[in-house]
């Protein structure tokens, strides 16, 4: 039996949790969070044993094991640090650090120790990103040329936030959220499939911006990004994240033959489709119903739906679990996470006027799950 254990027990821990229910062959051994009230609603929700500090939750575990840390974003650089030298494989939510030289020494760290540092999101691995990334290698739509990727998910200060709560009781953490800003907690949902699928992202050109004041606990954070990646071998891609624009969520991969399109980025199952290039007469379109791309065999286990996600949020610890249980490389590798955090905090912080910024850190394209 695989084990994890987490530290954080706020909202975004119940939705791991809803998600590890659908893996029978994982379990979660303890849970920590410094907020002792919310640690024993979480427990008590879903039967969990609490641990007294973070030495004994790491004392509960094996070398095969791996923590989740579910923290806000301010305290992920500490936790993972200390997750990494008391030799536990962690797996962290999105980024790594607010800061590259931080997730640089934690990516150190986790090299020097033999240790396995992976980071959230994990929709990556999911049936829709897969399958999407199944067809872009097999050139359903010929050539890549470019992609177009959006995250806005509409006028967030307006929307009922301060009514939204986890299963176990815990308040979206609204405030967290705006100080963090969309950039730094949506693009990864589209940068982990860029990457996965075109490797390493070698320049980015972005600009940021604040364009909704007054936001509580905000300051001067970027709630509007627009990015241009080159990759290294790839086309070129346009990713923006706002809470400001309508809510839209699609990725269009434009390649030589027609267009492939995913349609939702936190559904698992969002189907992924391609609308071949045609002429009628003197006109040039896309055909306006598109084929179905579908998986090859059966995927994963699919949750859901909670709130705004359909998402299984399990499926990055149990790669890491199946990782580990194999011996093999973890398709979350430790350079994909140092290289997400990289190109996350280039858009986070491009302002105005920051201009072409050089990728220090790369990875390699993902190997895909057979079933894709």
């Amino acid at each position: 039996m695989s084990r994890v254990a987490i530290i954080g027990c706020g909202f975004v821990a119940d939705l791991y949790m809803r998600s590890l229910a659908s893996h029978p062959e994982v379990t979660v051994c303890t849970a920590y969070d410094r907020d002792h009230g919310r640690l024993a609603a979480f427990c008590a929700h879903w039967d969990v044993a609490p641990a007294a500090g973070l030495a004994g939750l790491f004392a509960t575990l094996g070398p095969d094991d791996v923590v989740l840390n579910l923290t806000n974003p301010a305290a992920h650089y500490e936790v993972n640090r200390a997750c990494l030298e008391a030799g536990r494989h962690v797996y962290s939510e999105k980024p790594l650090a607010t800061d590259l030289a931080q997730a640089q020494a934690l990516h150190d760290l986790a090299h020097a120790r033999g240790l396995m540092l992976a980071s959230a999101p994990c929709s990556v691995l999911g049936e829709a990103a897969q399958v999407l990334a199944a067809a872009v290698h097999r050139d359903v739509a010929g050539t890549p040329r470019l992609v177009y990727a959006e995250l806005d998910d509409g006028f967030i200060p307006q929307a009922p936030y301060r009514k939204w709560q986890s299963e176990s009781g815990a308040p979206w953490p609204y405030e967290d959220e705006f100080k963090v800003g969309c950039t730094l907690e949506h693009a990864g949902y589209y940068l982990t499939w860029l990457i996965a699928m075109f490797g390493r992202v070698e320049s980015v050109v972005a600009a940021s911006a604040r364009v909704i004041p007054g936001k509580p606990g905000a300051g001067a954070t970027p709630d509007f990004s627009v990015a241009t990646l080159f990759f290294s071998d790839g086309p070129v891609a346009r990713l923006t994240c706002s809470i400001a624009a309508p809510h839209d969520h699609r990725i269009r991969v434009i390649g030589d033959k027609g267009v492939l399109q995913v349609a939702r980025a936190w559904d698992n199952s969002a189907p992924v489709r391609f609308f071949r290039r045609l002429t009628i007469r003197r006109r040039l379109l896309e055909h306006p119903f598109g084929r179905r791309i579908r998986a090859r065999g059966a995927t994963h286990p699919k949750p859901g739906r909670w709130g705004a996600a359909s998402m299984n949020f399990a499926l990055g610890p149990v790669e890491m679990l199946a990782a580990l249980a194999e011996g093999r490389a973890c398709r979350l590798s430790n350079d994909m996470a140092l290289h997400l955090t990289e190109v996350t905090l280039a858009i986070q912080n491009s302002g105005r006027t920051t201009g072409p910024q050089t990728m220090q850190s790369g990875c390699e394209r993902m190997d895909l799950l057979p079933w894709a």
